[in-house]
């Protein structure tokens, strides 16, 4: 069992800081180990020459940040896995988990979000809308979510467009619309964690239907569907969260064909489809009166804005959504809706999804420089791309081996509808914070596939 030798890092400004910090450093070099026992606080207040108040506050700290364990009495050990803990917060995690567009310079957001607010305060016009709304949203608002949409080429009718607060929400409420408990809803084999938060919380059975590489198959489809407990098909058929598939147009009309001779409801989410140079007609324009579409801002501009723009089949539809919207979310927030619709008559909205598409454009021609030897798909306007593992690795324990060298993704059973997932993980490119910090991401990743030894399981 090592001792320690107190010492103070003097850059801490306070004392008691300064003796966590020596505490933090000395842990993280291996100098003392989890289940060493500390001197007692009295021995090191003599050491430094301090208080021993100043001593207590200390180990006060330390005990916060969960550095140390033990009582009055019993002394004071190192806990266990603390120095992992802090190996993982020294190399300051880069994340590639969190599926966030990138924040380019030329999006200006740090600029146009508080001037775009700051002139909405301004406007004693624009003070009125920033009420309570109607559960279905603000009907300017609604106006200028239609022009978006048909701007993208998104088939609408203004009495059938709805603002959710993000498209989270707007799942949540599509689905308590459409699936009664105990029912089945389709999706593909790997599909957005949400969907199964949703199914979870509303007791809805997800059921996987089988994919090649432009999607769902129809004959799988055509076989699902012939189950009497199916409600609806959930999918992404534009850069698919996580496989970046992008649906063909053919095989969009024999899909939107079964589902219509079925009389299976489309849930049709649609998040990256404005950051594509060439999209595709959405399944709301080929089969409009079974489709719920959402369309999202949170890929194709900011999180930070909270606005959903939902697309129902039929006013019946659309007051039901209004119904369960008005219940879990009251509105969406309306200083938000007002920015998004300044924004999109302005063309700022577009301005800033065009600068996102720029951005993961050279991210990802960097991204498949450092993965030139490995199989992967990606969409070269979109911000991941999923990657297929060497033989040797299992996702989970790449996965978790990333982690421990500084590197945060989402192995493939995280997405997964099946029981036995591919070996795959999802790698975001987006919430690097620029192409150095990726590029170290990205290299760390890289040198992990070339190890060509069965690696050890690693535990976190």
């Amino acid at each position: 069992m090592a001792i320690w030798h107190p010492h103070l890092q003097t850059e801490a400004g306070k004392k008691y800081l300064g003796i966590v910090r020596a505490l933090e450093a000395d842990i993280y070099a291996g100098r003392i180990k989890p289940g060493d026992r500390l001197p007692s606080q009295r021995a090191i207040a003599e050491a430094l020459q301090v208080d021993l108040t100043t001593v207590t506050r200390a180990f006060k700290e330390a005990r916060r940040r969960g550095l140390v364990e033990g009582n009055k009495g019993s002394g004071t050990y190192i806990r266990d896995s603390v120095q992992q803990q802090l190996i993982a917060e020294k190399l300051a995690l880069l994340d590639l988990s969190m599926n966030n567009p990138p924040q380019p310079a030329n999006a200006q957001l740090q600029q146009r979000l508080p001037e775009g607010i700051s002139g909405l305060i301004a406007d004693e016009r624009r003070m009125l809308q920033l009420q309570y709304q109607d559960s279905a949203g603000n009907p300017a608002d609604r106006e200028a979510a239609l022009y978006w949409l048909q701007q993208h080429n998104r088939q609408a009718d203004a009495e059938l467009v709805l603002i959710a607060a993000g498209a989270q929400s707007a799942l949540y409420a599509i689905c308590k619309c459409l699936i009664s408990a105990g029912k089945t809803l389709l999706t593909p084999e790997y599909s957005y964690p949400g969907l199964k938060a949703v199914a979870e919380q509303l007791n809805i059975k997800l059921q996987a239907v089988i994919c090649d590489a432009e999607g769902i198959l129809p004959e799988a489809l055509e076989a699902a569907c012939q189950d009497g407990e199916v409600s609806a098909l959930y999918l992404i058929p534009a850069v698919d969260n996580p496989t970046t598939v992008t649906m063909t147009l053919q095989r969009r009309q024999v899909l939107a064909e079964i589902a219509r001779r079925y009389e299976i409801a489309i849930i049709e989410d649609d998040p990256y489809s404005p950051l594509q140079s060439d999209s595709v007609p959405a399944f709301n324009n080929l089969l409009p009166k079974q489709t719920w579409h959402i369309a999202t801002l949170s890929k194709c501009a900011t999180p930070a804005l909270r606005v959903a723009f939902v697309v129902t089949p039929s006013k019946q539809a659309t007051a039901q959504l209004a119904a369960v919207l008005r219940a879990t979310n009251l509105m969406a927030p309306p200083l938000m809706c007002a920015l998004v619709t300044r924004w999109i008559y302005d063309g700022t909205l577009d301005d800033i999804a065009s600068a996102i598409r720029l951005e993961n454009n050279q991210r990802q021609k960097l991204a498949a420089e450092m993965l030139a030897d490995h199989q992967f798909a990606a969409d070269p306007d979109g911000h991941h791309l999923w990657l297929f593992l060497p033989a040797h690795w299992r996702a989970d324990d790449y996965a978790r081996a990333a982690y421990n060298q500084g590197v945060t993704i989402v192995p493939a059973s995280q997405f997964a509808i099946t029981q036995t997932p591919i070996d795959a993980v999802r790698v975001s490119l987006g919430i690097a914070t620029d192409s150095n910090a990726l590029r170290q991401a990205m290299t760390i990743l890289a040198s992990l596939l070339n190890q060509t030894e069965q690696p050890q399981r690693v535990v976190v």
